[in-house]
């Protein structure tokens, strides 16, 4: 009785987090069918529904929980950006110059 209590509170809790993925996955992270699909898929079939949403609708992070970031996080991280702020400040200091000595 117990393992039967345990199983139907095992099978709500992920038809309740399927559903919830599903709604919460943005539009653009979904596979094969629209969003809207998934989303009949996942209430109507409640387990078998949500166990092809986990494999073939929803867009799993390529390197688990943290994806690495080829760009810079802050734009002071950006070898670019601090750059073109060197230029600036100079162009700024160079143009000074020229106004004070015409």
């Amino acid at each position: 009785m117990v393992l039967r209590a345990g199983g139907v509170l095992l099978a709500l809790a992920f038809y309740i987090y399927t559903v919830i993925d599903v709604a919460r996955t943005p539009k653009s992270s979904t596979r094969t069918l629209p969003k809207y699909v998934w989303m009949i898929i996942a209430v109507v079939l409640p387990i078998v529904g949500g166990v092809f949403w986990l494999f073939f609708g929803r867009v799993w992070p390529q390197s688990g929980y943290r994806s690495k970031r080829r760009s810079p996080r802050a734009p002071d991280d950006d070898p670019k950006f601090l750059r073109t702020l060197e230029e600036r400040a100079w162009s700024d200091k160079m143009r000074k110059r020229r106004e004070q000595n015409p």
